[in-house]
């Protein structure tokens, strides 16, 4: 999996924080950004997260590249409505050679491991064929949610930050989960006021998911290393 982050607001931080000004002051945003020191937006950007006011960051935007993740991650990922996608199409591209993600669950079991790869075989050897008689577009139907893909997602960050609160969280899938974590580790390099508390929900309190909560909160301020998450992933769920 490769995250990068190709494009963004410039001075995203500065941005959102006059937005926010201007909303108790006479002075415009571009007088109030000229005047906007890093301490006056952290202390404004933080007031207003505090008190709910979250319109004044979705003048932030963030666009990211994706690279090799499942269709399976794909299809939690466009759940997230308030946002932008570019996906590589299996109906242009050829899927020819055989890639996709080995989830670590799987890697460790012998057997579970020799299953995964006959089938993932199985369907690459279809698609071969029948791409020889049909369309790719219908040869397709035969890949896995396994397959590698592409996409380009770009958020504003009020949208990223409930994307981080849901996908950071350790009850998300693992996958979706590490390039959360990725992303989030992007979005601070660049906004880091922005950013600051933003990731699962238990970094800002109490766990949102009540009874269904892991007992395993993070610090605020973790960053859990890919390692560590693929540890974590290969343990049984419950």
């Amino acid at each position: 999996m490769k995250v990068v982050l190709l494009n963004y607001t410039k001075n995203p931080d500065q941005v959102c924080a006059a937005a926010a000004q201007s909303c108790y002051s006479e002075k415009g945003a571009s007088e109030l950004f000229a005047s906007t020191s890093d301490e006056k937006s952290k202390k404004m950007i933080r007031k207003v997260v505090g008190m709910g006011h979250l319109s004044v960051v979705e003048h932030a935007h963030f666009t990211f590249s994706v690279e090799g993740v499942s269709r399976s991650l794909t299809h939690q990922l466009v759940r997230h409505r308030i946002a932008s996608y570019s996906q590589q199409s299996q109906r242009y591209v050829s899927m020819e050679r055989a890639e996709y993600v080995f989830p670590p669950s799987v890697a460790k079991d012998p057997e579970a491991k020799r299953m995964y790869a006959k089938a993932m075989d199985e369907a690459w050897k279809a698609y071969r064929e029948l791409a020889k008689k049909v369309p790719k577009e219908d040869a397709r139907y035969v890949l896995p949610n396994a397959c590698h893909t592409n996409i380009t997602i770009t958020m504003n960050a009020r949208e990223l930050w409930h994307f981080f609160n849901l996908r950071c969280c350790r009850r998300a899938q693992w996958e979706i989960r590490m390039m959360a974590w990725k992303m989030l580790a992007e979005a601070r390099k660049v906004a880091p006021i922005l950013f600051d508390s933003a990731g699962p929900g238990c970094f800002r309190g109490p766990c949102p998911e009540g009874e269904y909560a892991c007992g395993k909160p993070y610090k605020r301020g973790e960053m859990p290393s890919e390692e560590e998450m693929l540890i974590e992933s290969q343990k049984p769920e419950g």
